[in-house]
């Protein structure tokens, strides 16, 4: 795993059994790892997406089924990719087509988590949506890409789940005191699924500034180097949180964002609060649409 000097520290004080299951894990999808290419250039072709996914038909029915979907805002239904691409534009279709591309990956339960088979991916989704439009609130060019940290901000806990199971009950207690589940994930496991997803992402050779939003969503006042990004991820993955119930250590209800985080990307806690009612019709909408096995 080649990591920067950054990661090579924050690596030195995890655990061995679950240093070796961050270097077991599988490498980004092939259909994902080109449709990415594909989006750092200026020009897409739709041909050359379509070359992409005519190799997986299972790919296509799910790109056509987000793309179907009332989160993704299509205005009637779409049958074909062409058509998809016409309504929602061919950067806006490659990210869809990037979402479910990893839905393999992430659309499985997460132990531990309490998490059932498609939740993290649902959540990710949202996430990366929500980032989507914190962006366009900020103004951002479409070359800020805010899409993929959100979109892979808790690939951590496909890692951790396993562990988290097996201390599940010490981790409650600490949390029952007040305490965030990622710092509880420290005190416990010397790491949190924050640290393990910025491994992982460092493992597929992603740019430090996506490393660095995944590392620090969750404790944005942490992060020494806090950019748009980071403050982006780390709030449309608040925004997106579960409400959580008995079986799920996921995320607890949102609460207030950092007021620091509001400041530098000039969203005031009204605005916040807005955008946080329509992501939860997101996902309640993208729920409905999509079903997983």
């Amino acid at each position: 795993m080649e990591l920067n000097s950054e990661n090579e520290d924050m690596e030195k004080d995890i655990p061995d059994a679950i240093k070796i299951k961050v270097s077991s894990f599988p490498s980004m999808p092939r259909a994902a790892i080109k449709l990415r290419q594909l989006l750092a250039k200026e020009d897409v072709a739709m041909d050359d997406i379509e070359a992409i996914l005519r190799h997986d038909p299972g790919l296509a029915t799910n790109v056509l089924r987000l793309a179907n979907s009332a989160f993704f805002g299509v205005p009637k239904k779409v049958e074909t990719l062409k058509q998809a691409v016409m309504l929602l534009g061919i950067k806006r279709f490659a990210q869809i087509a990037v979402s479910a591309s990893m839905s393999k990956t992430m659309d499985k339960a997460v132990e531990g988590y309490g998490l059932s088979a498609g939740e993290l991916w649902l959540h990710s989704i949202a996430a990366s949506n929500t980032a989507e439009a914190l962006a366009r609130h900020k103004k951002l060019t479409q070359t800020d890409d805010v899409f993929t940290p959100a979109l892979l901000h808790d690939m951590g806990k496909l890692v951790l789940g396993k562990f988290v199971k097996e201390e599940r009950q010490n981790i409650e207690r600490i949390m029952s005191t007040g305490v965030t589940l990622d710092a509880a994930e420290q005190m416990v496991l010397e790491t949190d699924h924050a640290e393990i997803g910025a491994l992982i992402l460092a493992k597929w050779s992603f740019p430090d500034n996506i490393v660095n939003a995944v590392r620090w969503h969750h404790n944005p006042d942490g992060n020494q180097n806090p950019t748009t990004k980071s403050d982006i991820t780390y709030l449309s993955n608040l925004i997106c949180q579960s409400s959580g119930d008995d079986r799920d250590l996921s995320e607890r209800a949102p609460g207030i964002p950092s007021l620091a985080v509001l400041d530098r990307l000039g969203i005031k806690l009204d605005q916040y609060e807005l955008i946080a009612a329509e992501a939860q019709n997101w996902m309640i909408n993208l729920t409905q649409k999509l079903s997983f096995d």
